[in-house]
């Protein structure tokens, strides 16, 4: 007997590549070819890097509707108080600004803190500033009144709306007969020579 006169016992069966997913193989519910076809396909979202540069309100606790207040409290210490004040006087956001020490805010008074920095011996009352208790211990000691040490700020002015009537209507005026429009005179041709 030769090789080539070997008969299969059993005929010769060819099976489906079948891959997992999907109904029958073929692409296997991945779609079409291509990267997302492939094994570790897992590339980061464009989006995410855009949103993870913008910038984040932090520190606003559970309830992320209260309104934050940005605006800049202006540091001022006791030696600049020593300086630029008489005794006598008070010390407060309109008087710090008539002195030049502080700017105007949008137009508004500026938020002051008083710090205990330097040292003071003149008698002055503060008014309408949030004061250290250091600051407040000095200012008591040379004579003078401070506030409390939380001072209420003062809240932004309330916008207003005003409200525009709309115009009452006119009566409708009798239609003008429309101006007779004059003929432009015409153009004169110029010859050119070549």
């Amino acid at each position: 007997m030769q090789t080539h006169n070997l008969k299969r016992v059993h005929e010769l069966i060819t099976h489906y590549q079948v891959g997992r997913g999907g109904k029958r193989g073929k692409t296997s519910g991945r779609g079409g070819k291509g990267q997302t076809a492939r094994a570790g396909n897992k590339r980061r979202p464009e989006l995410r890097d855009l949103i993870k540069k913008l910038p984040k309100m932090r520190g606003r606790g559970k309830n992320s509707n209260k309104t934050i207040d940005f605006r800049k409290v202006y540091p001022i210490n006791l030696d600049l108080i020593e300086v630029g004040y008489n005794a006598g006087e008070v010390v407060s956001p309109k008087t710090l600004l008539e002195k030049g020490v502080v700017p105007l805010v949008k137009g508004n008074l500026p938020l002051v803190k008083i710090l205990s920095m330097g040292e003071i011996t003149k008698r002055v009352t503060v008014e309408g500033c949030e004061i250290s208790a250091g600051a407040k211990a000095k200012i008591e000691k040379a004579g003078g009144t401070a506030p409390a040490l939380l001072v209420q700020l003062p809240k932004r002015a309330p916008i207003k709306v005003v409200v525009k009537e709309a115009p009452k209507a006119k009566a409708p005026a009798k239609a003008k007969p429309a101006p007779a429009k004059e003929k432009a005179p015409a153009k004169e041709k110029v010859a050119v020579k070549k």
